[in-house]
């Protein structure tokens, strides 16, 4: 079992840069890919970034590539999404995800946690 806890929401201005986190428990945290995903108001939940069990693959969607920045501390139990040069459209409930391949449906993650608001304003 894995639990994982989203934290680093918050509102800022176009152009300004947060740093999300995704704290995990359990033994066999590290051995889970982790994704991130968003949901606008309105809106499927869509595929952000995501990263390998040792963080030597990872994966983003086309409208966060070259801005955002995912990575992982294991000895931590912690994945990051540094995300920079934010824009209005990148608001949204950003969750953290885990899965035992790396993947970019929502319906290949088992695990979820509960979600972390990022407002970003124009």
């Amino acid at each position: 079992q894995v639990q994982l806890v989203e934290s680093g929401g918050g509102s800022v201005q176009a152009g300004g840069s947060l740093r999300l986190s995704c704290a995990g428990s359990g033994r066999t945290f590290s051995a889970y890919y982790v994704g991130w995903f968003r949901q606008a108001v309105g809106k499927e939940r869509e595929f952000v970034a995501a990263i390998s069990w040792g963080g030597g693959t990872t994966d983003y969607a086309d409208p966060v590539k070259g801005r955002f920045t995912i990575s992982r501390d294991n000895a931590k139990k912690t994945v990051y999404l540094q995300m920079n040069s934010l824009k209005p459209e990148d608001t949204a409930v950003y969750y953290c995800a885990a899965a035992t391949i790396i993947d970019r449906a929502p319906t290949g993650y088992r695990f979820w946690g509960q979600g972390t608001q990022v407002t970003v304003s124009s």
